[in-house]
């Protein structure tokens, strides 16, 4: 399941973002990635333990914790801190599948990665190529979103970033563990979350809602892991 939200992050926090990476340090972005995929990235990052990175980090997932349409989709139990990487002058990163668990520097707690994020923080217009293309099941969506929207995506597909050839491509990236481990359990609460706020919003005081309600709490019931 591939879900954009287009409301991630307001103007005034996408000014702020952007003024905190402008004067943050950025290094080799291979610091942060397997075996595997430092053979196919290239870009550069805010290190982790940066202030700057762990401020902004913060800000986005409060931000992002009163997102309705993000919670439903993701319905996070644990989010590995946000990282930010840019792309620019023919960076690219290959096609790779994120690692299965992460640890935060610093933090002995472990990641599952159910879900993998990306929210943009430049303008498609400030550079050409760097898009996210994901494969799934229905063949290959490419991803290449205004500033202040996000894509969150199955961290088991194969994904990869275009070369970026004019201009600077700057986004923040993390990875969800969710409540619900199958993404196809997961799209099953999504869709019908969403079928509901419809119904409600279509039929205010509607029987059949709380009815539904009742239908998805008892399938998370069933499904979710804490």
């Amino acid at each position: 399941m591939l879900v954009v939200v287009p409301d991630a992050l307001g103007s005034a926090q996408l000014d702020e973002a952007r003024r905190i990476v402008d004067a943050a340090p950025w290094v080799d972005g291979r610091v942060t990635a397997g075996h595997q995929s430092a053979q196919a990235k290239y870009n550069v990052q805010i290190p982790e333990d940066h202030p700057a990175a762990i401020q902004l980090g913060e800000s986005i997932l409060n931000a992002l914790a009163s997102n309705p349409l993000f919670v439903s989709a993701a319905l996070p139990l644990k989010i590995f801190p946000p990282l930010f990487n840019r792309y620019s002058g023919g960076q690219y990163f290959g096609t790779h599948v994120d690692n299965a668990i992460r640890k935060a520097k610093g933090n002995p707690e472990r990641v599952r990665a159910d879900i993998s994020v990306t929210l943009f923080l430049s303008e498609p217009t400030d550079y050409d190529g760097g898009e996210l293309t994901i494969e799934g099941s229905q063949g290959a969506r490419t991803v290449k979103l205004p500033a202040g929207q996000l894509v969150l995506y199955p961290s088991s597909s194969l994904h990869h970033v275009s070369p970026v050839t004019r201009g600077t491509r700057t986004c923040a990236f993390f990875w969800i563990q969710s409540l619900v481990r199958e993404s196809a359990r997961r799209e099953i609460l999504f869709d019908l979350d969403t079928s509901i706020q419809r119904l409600s919003a279509d039929h205010p005081g509607h029987p059949s809602c709380v009815a539904l309600v009742g239908v998805y709490h008892n399938l998370l019931r069933q499904w979710a892991e804490t």
